[in-house]
């Protein structure tokens, strides 16, 4: 079993003010070996971040964001990889889905799910 190095979130750790963050500086961040990270992009189709012309890998907040919730569902909720592939493919942790209609009935239903996921990340805090 692949051990975790120490609980860190971005809430207790000030991110420097980047738009790209390199695979080592992610592992230090967020306290993941980057050979972790690298499988974790193999299994979870969600997990990709950019990459350079030279093929290295550029992550952006929001993928830290999904690295700590991956991090947490493994290692203190006690999920198999299986079970957070499971998880994330619920509607409820879904930010954006189908793009809805301007105006139509399916914006109040896309902001109630947003609401709802934002309620969720809050409470985790």
């Amino acid at each position: 079993m692949i051990k975790a190095r120490g609980k860190r979130s971005l809430k207790s750790h000030k991110l420097p003010e980047k738009l790209f963050y390199k695979i080592g500086e992610v592992g230090r961040l967020t306290g993941v070996e980057p050979y972790v990270l690298r499988y974790w992009e193999s299994e979870f189709p969600f997990l990709r971040p950019r990459k350079s012309r030279s093929g290295q890998r550029l992550y952006v907040k929001k993928d830290i964001e999904l690295i700590l919730e991956i991090k947490r569902l493994l290692y203190e909720e006690r999920y198999t990889i299986e079970g957070v592939k499971k998880r994330f493919s619920e509607p409820s942790l879904q930010l954006v889905g189908p793009e809805p209609e301007a105006g139509g009935p399916g914006i109040k239903e896309a902001l109630s799910r947003i609401k709802t996921r934002l309620r969720e990340i809050i409470d985790q805090m």
